[in-house]
């Protein structure tokens, strides 16, 4: 299950329902929100594996040291 499983139909039924509960007028607003969000959360993730790449590389230095 997940995001991939919803398909096309399913992303326009859930675009159709945030057009009737928001109206067309705050859809930009959502998105752009939505959009900075997952920005955000990407490059969180990022730096986290950006580090666990620098801590295993230091541990794998001084285990041959």
């Amino acid at each position: 299950m997940g995001l991939a499983s919803i398909g096309v139909p399913g992303l326009i039924v859930i675009l159709i329902i945030a057009l009737i509960v928001f109206g067309p007028s705050k859809l930009p607003q959502i998105g752009k929100a939505a959009g900075d969000t997952i920005r955000e959360f990407k490059n969180s993730t990022q730096d986290l594996r950006d580090e666990v790449t620098v801590t295993k590389k230091t541990d794998d230095e001084n285990k041959l040291n």
